[in-house]
């Protein structure tokens, strides 16, 4: 009874999308094996369920699956997990005093849910307000794809994307949101797919109702090219 009782509990969870700490959860212990002693536990473990699936591993087009996943999961999908790869995002002194807002939109977003280990795909639109220092462009990419290399929830992610630029530029003016499909969603239980999920976070100024819908008119402006 505990047992299924325990099941119900975190199939409610999962299924919710219920997202349980603003910070990825993380054993204390995480980083205690090498990338390629996790590659090699990994590898066992994947051959191990496409076994226990009945796949024949001695195919020509399976048996190199299990490494293949392995290395997509500690270098790759997962490798927002790893500290050393947390983009240094250096600051500049904004000389040319621009005071207004910045905004940089349609940043591809690639991630993972971690209730089913499905992909969740789509655009986040980063906003930020000067307090006198400025980022490179190119690091606010860096910051959305490395906090989405992990199992996420995308409440987490837009969280942790806006605390961390609000650490980097020294400011509270910091808004993220992002609208995204979630495979868990569209191809398996309800297979929706059309739905997708818009969360958001604003910080400082922008929870100044007239801040945040320039921000959010920014967003819908047409900027193909």
């Amino acid at each position: 009874m505990k047992i299924d009782s325990n099941f119900e509990e975190f199939e409610s969870i999962g299924n919710n999308h219920i997202g349980t700490s603003e910070s990825t959860p993380l054993r204390h212990d995480a980083f205690k094996l090498s990338k390629e002693e996790k590659i090699d536990i990994i590898k066992d473990d994947v051959r191990h369920i496409m076994e226990t699936l009945g796949l024949d591993l001695t195919d020509d087009s399976l048996k190199g699956t299990p490494n293949r996943v392995a290395k997509m999961f500690v270098k790759e999908i997962f490798g927002g997990l790893d500290p050393d790869k947390k983009p240094s995002a250096s600051t500049f002194e904004n000389k040319y005093k621009y005071g207004e807002m910045l905004v940089e939109k349609n940043i591809t977003v690639y991630s993972t849910c971690e209730h089913h280990l499905l992909p969740i795909v789509g655009k986040a639109h980063i906003a930020y307000i000067s307090n006198g220092t400025v980022v490179g462009l190119s690091k606010m990419n860096r910051i959305v794809d490395y906090f989405a290399k992990r199992p996420q929830v995308q409440e987490r992610l837009t969280i942790q994307i806006v605390r961390e630029l609000q650490e980097v530029l020294n400011t509270k003016d910091v808004a993220c949101v992002i609208d995204a499909k979630h495979l868990c969603v569209n191809s398996r239980g309800i297979r929706d797919i059309e739905s997708s999920t818009v969360t958001s976070e604003f910080g400082g100024r922008f929870k100044d109702k007239a801040t945040r819908r320039e921000f959010l008119d920014y967003i819908k402006l047409d900027t193909k090219f």
